[in-house]
């Protein structure tokens, strides 16, 4: 993966839902695969050595002071 590749990757996560937002109501039968969806990005982030959890103060650090979530 290039650097460009993952700041894309970072960048798509930061408009991404997190997961304990993702319920049956809000997103219907799809809710399942939304989440395998999520977890599929933060396991791509870890494996980079990208604590997934904080990379939305990296992309919009005006947005969030300690932390993304």
């Amino acid at each position: 993966m290039t650097d460009d590749q993952l700041q894309a990757l970072k960048i798509a996560y930061t408009y991404m839902p997190q997961a304990i937002e993702v319920t049956r109501y809000e997103y219907g039968d799809r809710h399942a695969v939304v989440l395998e969806h999520i977890e599929t990005v933060r396991a791509a982030l870890l494996d980079k050595g990208i604590d997934p959890d904080e990379v939305g103060g990296e992309i919009n650090p005006g947005l969030s002071p300690n932390s993304y979530y």
